[in-house]
Order: structure tokens, then C-alpha cells, then sequence
């Protein structure tokens, strides 16, 4: 199967994030600025692949691929207590690692609704690897 950036989600993954959801804290683009401004040990966490991470993301932004977070998130942050929001493409595979990450023990995790095309409409400040 070939995907496409842009066509709708599978049902069997939007099933996934919609389970995942109701136990995962999601907050606006707003609300990651004024924790991120108020908490100098707050991360925010790109949970994108490797290749979306290497055209563009967030300038205080950190790089963790969904396909490695639960081998590597302790050793990145051994802090639980740590404040981490996570982002992803558009606000769904960061539902997902939230949930894992509250699964391993982390407290205060965080969803970025809208992602990063959320942080590119509003003018969050970017960087490319490239």
C-alpha cells in the first residue's frame, strides 16, 4: 500500500487514537507557549520520523521518533516528573506516545493538538536540519 501525505487516516489507526484519547491530556498551541515560557525544564518533544524531523520543526524542539520513544525516553528524560509535550505531523501519533509515556510512568505529558502543521499556521518559530 502506497501512502500519501495528506490522505485521511485508516480507520484501524484513528481507532487507535481515538482509544487512546480520553486518557491523554491534549493541549493548544496557546497553552505549550505559556508552559514552555513558565517552566524552564519543560521539553517539547517532535515524536515525528527521522525524515519529517530533517525538513523542519520546532526551533526549542527536541527529536525523539515515535518508532524508538519507549527505548529511549528514560534515558532522554529519567525525570517522570518531567513536563513533555509531545507533537507530531497533526495532533494523532502524539495522542499515541503520550499514552505510552504515561504507561512508563511519566506524569505530566502532554499532547499538541494540531501538531506541527499547527505550529507552522501559527508562526512558531522553525528550524531545518537540512
Amino acid at each position: 500500500m502506497i501512502y500519501f501525505v495528506g490522505m485521511q487516516h485508516s480507520p484501524g489507526f484513528l481507532k487507535l487514537v481515538n482509544e487512546a484519547r480520553p486518557y491523554v491530556k491534549e493541549i493548544t498551541i496557546d497553552q505549550a507557549r505559556e508552559r514552555l515560557a513558565s517552566n524552564d525544564k519543560a521539553v517539547l518533544l517532535d515524536v515525528r520520523e527521522d525524515t519529517e524531523w530533517e525538513k523542519g520543526h520546532a526551533a526549542q524542539a527536541v527529536h525523539l521518533g515515535k518508532g524508538v520513544l519507549e527505548r529511549d525516553l528514560e534515558e532522554m528524560f529519567p525525570d517522570s516528573n518531567r513536563e513533555i509535550i509531545m507533537y507530531c505531523g497533526g495532533g494523532y501519533r502524539s495522542v499515541l506516545t503520550a499514552a505510552v509515556a504515561q504507561k512508563m510512568g511519566y506524569r505530566h505529558v502532554y499532547s499538541l493538538m494540531g501538531g506541527y502543521k499547527g505550529l507552522l499556521a501559527a508562526n512558531w518559530p522553525m528550524n531545518s536540519s537540512s
